[in-house]
């Protein structure tokens, strides 16, 4: 047999996408890959064999779509974030591949549970927040949108921790997701590139009087990638997100070994990869510090290198760079993308600076993800100057240019100059993170129309007024497969049998669902599947907690991470409350709430970890009353994450978005809950806003402060009136002052009380009235389970805006310009003739992916 049909035989069934051909590469690879049988193998091994067999699949596509995008010498979207929360990615593959079904069926043919393979699967441990999410909802929108994209991270070795509850407190234990690797990465170890710390610069004069820089006596780094494909829905293209892996330049040193120093023989291997061990190391103290900006550069250089590189194949020049190469910066953590791309065009490649800046500044564009000064990053000058001297050197130059600017723009405002500066004064230096991100770019976005607007008009007003049109907003959305055709089959299905699949791709197609309110069965319907979700968190709650839940009752549900101005203080006081009158108001009646809570604390944010305490000191208190636990009830959820998101979405009735009005920048589990049919109660903040506007206020429960008025209030806010004045409230604040909850240490929620009575800067007790109306008004419609259904179906038919295919098409359209690029099924790729095929033959093969 010819090698060329040897090869296509033995693909067939590793590309086949029907029942039988996946059962023979899933039996393929438990005795070849694994090598395992029926009677030896785990389900751990029946997991990896069909992540194997699908990875087959995708693997196919992936060579097919990085070899079109080199031939085709397109233009690419490099999306830099310092987190990606992918959650599980089996079954998505499956779903994006179009095998879901069949592979479900030759499973069942073997007696084996998808759903239970996929359990065997860690979450991925490269994100703690929506951050992450975010940047993973936008890898799968650009593969599905079919962009030549590529996203570059660590390769964090932990996850920000796993979180238990011991001793009703939050607990952190390592998160180690890759104990037992990971089948859906590959590493290429013959793609590495070297990372600098520390050293100094060498100036040498040159004979034509110009000054070249030398970045010496470094400590070095050793940066290995390991990729993992992104399948698009419903076609071929399939994209890379590269994660770094730090190694030491020099790992062990055999003379220290032989001397019998074993520890100081492996202590530069040690030290050098610390860099990827963790996610966000804890900042309170020095080497925390440093060893996070060390991250930052550390992923930043790499993928930079990797770009020039990339690039360089086929390009002799750097003319053409900004027409092919768009690099998107996700928040503050990946800045240094400016002064590293600087210092390789000034130092590598000798270019002028105003040939490198014109470049940079063409090239590179900024998302601010925040509007809380303290979350913009900025590094004391002194240890930035110890870790990464040529950089400062590089940022010093773009301030004195910068100030000049502004100077000449803005004549005799000395505070403009100031309050605009890349460096900080004070009495500690420190570089403004954010600041070198938006003179760096030619766009800077926000992530919804609030954010945006109080961006301009305050946060970054100078900015705004020196950059006119750089501004601009890109309101979140999140990827439709994962979030309700993935999480949320049975609805999915209902949807689909009334309007189509084509919804998947185009979420605006769910505004045909509308007239499903009048169809009784349809409605119906609609509540047998929720239902059913609910009593699936139920059962996943108990098998976590130990506590029985009644899926009868009202899910009220808020998941995300617990800061102060998220205010899960306001919904655990409220539930004090409620408590309370219920005990003591023989008048006061409700429908059975069950209020869920989950995320995690930062480790060094006492304050948060403390409200976490109060919420689970709490719910062992109100649960244990057989008085009141028929109608109310309190479950902390422990270590948050994509995995058990996926079964809370569908399973809640009412989501929580209760912010300080002008807080949230946009938050994205508003969108998820909406598209699973939850009503919102939510601030005027944030995504809110817009979720309000495309659904309708009525159909769902605004409150609270707006931004305006949280301003206004501020200098006269005086929160002990509101505590004096609502007796329940005083009553409910005056059992946590007391030690009611915590009878073993009786002062341990004081710091709480003090916050809210003295320095109430959230402004929870001023929207505490307004908060209790709109529950109350949840209560009452609830009871309309007619009215509450139609109300769910118009949610979800009017989410179409929020997926995050929309929003990639508005960063292609107004930043990026980068062209779709279709694969076709049966693209093989064409040879080129003369100097470009033998331009291309030449290429190192690395060069190529």
């Amino acid at each position: 047999m010819k090698k060329s049909k040897l090869f296509q035989s033995w693909g067939t069934f590793r590309k086949g996408l029907d029942a039988q051909s996946i059962q023979l590469s899933f039996a393929s690879h438990l005795e070849y890959s694994l090598s395992k049988d029926q009677h030896t193998s785990t389900n751990r091994d029946l997991y990896l064999s069909l992540a194997l067999a699908a990875r087959d699949r995708l693997i196919e596509r992936w060579i097919k779509t990085q070899q079109k995008y080199y031939t085709d010498n397109v233009k690419r979207v490099y999306y830099l974030s310092a987190e990606y929360l992918m959650g599980r990615v089996l079954v998505n593959n499956l779903i994006n591949l179009g095998m879901y079904e069949e592979s479900r069926k030759a499973m069942e043919e073997l007696s084996i549970d998808v759903e239970e393979l996929a359990a065997e699967e860690p979450d991925m441990g490269l994100g703690n927040g929506g951050l992450g999410r975010l940047a993973a909802c936008f890898l799968d929108s650009l593969a599905t949108l079919e962009i030549p994209a590529m996203g570059y991270g660590i390769r964090y070795e932990f996850g920000i921790f796993d979180q238990e509850i011991r001793n009703l407190q939050q607990v952190e234990l390592p998160e180690n997701w890759l104990r037992y690797g990971t089948p859906w990465e590959i590493a290429h170890p013959e793609v590495i590139f070297t990372v600098h710390f520390y050293g100094r610069v060498k100036q040498t004069r040159l004979p034509d009087g110009t000054l070249k820089s030398e970045w010496v006596d470094t400590n070095d780094v050793v940066g290995i990638p390991h990729d993992i494909p992104i399948a698009g829905y419903g076609n071929n293209t399939v994209n890379t997100l590269r994660l770094w892996s730090a190694r030491a330049s020099k790992e062990f040193d055999l003379n220290y070994f032989q001397h019998g120093d074993y520890l100081k023989a492996v202590e530069e291997k040690n030290v050098s990869e610390n860099i990827s061990k963790v996610l966000y190391p804890s900042d309170e103290f020095y080497e925390g510090r440093e060893l996070r900006l060390k991250q930052q550069y550390f992923f930043v250089s790499c993928s930079i290198k990797d770009i020039v590189r990339r690039y360089l194949v086929n390009h002799d020049n750097f003319d053409a760079f900004p027409d092919k190469v768009a690099i998107q910066m996700n928040d503050t953590h990946p800045s240094l993308a400016v002064a590293e791309l600087m210092r390789l065009f000034l130092d590598s490649y000798n270019m002028s600076w105003e040939k490198a800046w014109d470049l940079t500044t063409r090239t590179c564009a900024y998302t601010n993800h925040t509007l809380l000064s303290e979350a913009m990053e900025k590094w004391s000058l002194p240890m930035f100057q110890r870790l990464l001297p040529r950089h400062l050197e590089i940022i010093y130059e773009i301030n004195r240019r910068f100030i000049k600017d502004v100077s000449i723009r803005f004549m005799h405002d000395g505070d403009r100059k100031r309050d605009m500066s890349l460096i900080e004064e004070g009495p500690e230096k420190r570089v403004r993170m954010a600041h070198l991100a938006i003179v760096g770019s030619h766009s800077v976005n926000g992530v919804a129309a609030l954010h945006s607007r109080l961006l301009r008009e305050k946060e970054l007003r100078n900015f705004d007024e020196m950059y006119p049109g750089r501004f601009n907003n890109k309101t979140n959305g999140v990827t439709p497969r994962r979030w309700l055709l993935a999480a949320n089959p049975e609805l999915s299905g209902l949807i689909t049998r009334h309007i189509g699949s084509g919804w998947a791709k185009d979420l605006f197609e769910l505004k045909r669902i509308e007239p499903l309110t009048e169809d009784a069965d349809c409605r119906r319907e609609w509540r047998e599947i929720k239902r059913r979700n609910k009593q699936r968190l139920a059962d996943l709650a108990f098998k976590i907690t130990g506590e029985r839940l009644d899926p009868d009752s009202i899910f009220d549900v808020q998941v995300k991470r617990i800061h102060e101005y998220k205010r899960q203080l306001l919904n655990i006081l409220h539930v004090v409350y409620l408590w309370l009158k219920l005990k003591e108001d023989k008048e006061f009646r409700i429908h059975p709430h069950t209020f869920f809570f989950g995320g995690k604390a930062a480790p060094a944010y006492h304050t948060a970890k403390l409200i976490i305490r109060l919420i689970c000191h709490v719910a062992d208190m109100i649960n244990r009353d057989t008085a009141t636990n028929q109608s109310l009830k309190v479950v902390f959820l422990p270590n948050y994450r994509v995995t058990l998101a996926e079964v809370i979405f569908p399973g809640a009735d009412v989501s929580e978005q209760i912010s300080t009005a002008g807080y949230e920048a946009s938050g994205t589990s508003n969108m998820k809950f909406a598209m699973n049919g939850a009503l919102t109660i939510g601030t005027l903040d944030g995504a809110n806003i817009e979720i309000m506007e495309e659904v309708g206020r009525e159909n769902l429960f605004i409150f609270g402060l707006t931004t305006e008025e949280v301003v206004a209030t501020r200098p006269s806010y005086r929160p002990y009136d509101y505590y004096a004045g609502n007796p329940f409230l005083k009553q409910s604040i005056d059992l946590l002052r007391d030690g009611f909850f915590s009878p073993d240490d009786r002062g341990l929620f004081q710091p709480l009380v003090d916050l809210l009575l003295n320095d109430d800067r959230y402004m929870v007790l001023a929207d505490f009235d307004a908060y209790h109306r709109a529950q109350m008004e949840i209560d009452a419609l609830y009871c309309d389970s007619e009215a509450w259904t139609k109300k769910s179906i118009l949610n979800v038919a009017r989410i179409g805006k929020f997926s995050s295919d929309r929003t990639i098409l508005e960063y292609n359209q107004d930043i990026w310009h980068a062209e779709p690029v279709p694969i076709e099924r049966n693209h093989i790729e064409q040879q080129k003739s003369g100097p470009a095929a033998a331009k291309a033959d030449a290429a190192p093969r690395q060069a190529r992916k």
